[in-house]
């Protein structure tokens, strides 16, 4: 691997700091988790159906400050304000992503999942460190630049390093939802029939709140499979996730309808919100060929 220059930094301090950035964000929101306050914001389809509270703004600026004095000249790109800091030199094309508070509105309705804080550190559009925390279980997901580990840390400081069961089939697991199973394309709505009925995951789950932790579901093998309906994706929630996904071999796969299906090359790292006009689905690459059989049979059917 070419070695990176950081400057005056190396992958391992970069990494120390970040963790530090996110666990001050978890304290931070935990805080306010019962006194805060909250307000409307326009969101990104022009209506005002957003919201941000204390908590968001309060991690927000922690993040910017402490980035500001410990990666100076480095980009930012955070959520609140849409805020966007520019690299110093355009010639590095360095920046940070900064998702405060992901899934503000389960942290309104003080839901006990769902809630996330998430920063990803970008170089030359590609995703070189990324880290999740968990605002309720206080975990933290992520790695550092230069590693090819991805981490789960406790809140005790125990690391374990996740990996994925390759030997696990895609009928023993759960397909993880963000919208309801009846708004989904027909070729969705065959994959996650149960077990028995054809599809192709043992059944399906659903979540919402924070992309993150959603995401960190198939990061721990609780799930199998995770589909994304159309919609805007945003830099500070889409690319520590991509990251993530990406550093433990995940593959990409585009849904348009039934069997126009194309496995993606890469995910773009968006620097400004951006609207994804395809279902996407996120397996291992180690199930890729049991969903393109899956696929290939029911062409035939």
């Amino acid at each position: 691997m070419k070695s990176i220059s950081y400057g005056l930094r190396n992958g391992h301090n970069i990494g120390i700091i970040m963790k530090e950035m996110v666990r001050r964000a978890i304290i931070l929101i935990r805080n306010e988790r019962f006194i805060f306050e909250a307000k409307s914001k326009e969101g990104y389809s022009g209506k005002w159906d957003d919201v941000v509270s204390s908590a968001d703004e309060a991690a927000q600026a922690m993040y910017v400050r402490l980035i500001k004095e410990n990666f100076p000249g480095y980009g930012v790109i955070a959520e609140e304000n849409k805020l966007k800091i520019l690299p110093s030199s355009t010639d590095d094309d360095i920046y940070f992503t900064v998702d405060p508070l992901c899934g503000t509105k389960a942290f309104i309705r003080r839901q006990s999942h769902g809630i996330g804080t998430m920063i990803a550190l970008v170089m030359k559009s590609e995703v070189i460190a990324a880290y999740v925390g968990d605002i309720m279980t206080q975990e933290i997901f992520g790695f550092r630049p230069g590693s090819q580990k991805v981490w789960r840390i406790s809140e005790y400081e125990k690391y374990e390093r996740i990996l994925i069961d390759k030997d696990r089939p895609l009928l023993e697991q759960y397909a993880v939802l963000t919208e309801s199973p009846y708004k989904q394309l027909r070729l969705v709505q065959s994959l996650i029939r149960p077990v028995g009925s054809g599809g192709l995951f043992r059944s399906l789950t659903m979540a919402d709140g924070s992309i993150g932790i959603t995401a960190a579901r198939l990061w721990k093998g609780e799930a199998g499979g995770l589909i994304l309906s159309s919609r805007n994706d945003m830099p500070w929630d889409m690319t520590p996730v991509i990251g993530i996904f990406k550093k433990m071999g995940f593959v990409f796969v585009a849904v348009n309808n039934e069997f126009d299906v194309n496995v993606l090359s890469d995910m773009k790292i968006l620097k400004e919100a951006e609207f994804r006009d395809f279902t996407l689905l996120i397996i291992h690459q180690s199930r890729l060929n049991e969903f393109i059989r899956y696929i290939d049979a029911m062409s035939l059917e």
